[in-house]
C-alpha cells in the first residue's frame, strides 16, 4: 500500500514537503543535507555495482 502511495505524489505535494523541509532546517543547512543524501545515494549505487563487477571478474579468471 505504501508503495501506491509514492507513486500518486504531485507537483503541489512535493511543493509542500520541501516547503516544510526549508522550514525545518533552514536556508543554510538544507543544501548540506541534500549533498549528504546524494553521498549517500551513489555511494549505495556503487556498493549495488560492485557484485556484478566481482562476478565478472571471476568468470574471466575461470575462463583463463
Amino acid at each position: 500500500m505504501t508503495t501506491t502511495l509514492i507513486l500518486f505524489i504531485g507537483t503541489t505535494e512535493l511543493l509542500l514537503i520541501a516547503a516544510l523541509a526549508l522550514l525545518l532546517f533552514g536556508g543554510k543547512k538544507l543544501p548540506e543535507l541534500m549533498k549528504g543524501l546524494g553521498q549517500g545515494i551513489h555511494s549505495f549505487k556503487k556498493g549495488m555495482n560492485e557484485p556484478e563487477k566481482e562476478e565478472k571478474e571471476e568468470k574471466e579468471e575461470k575462463s583463463e
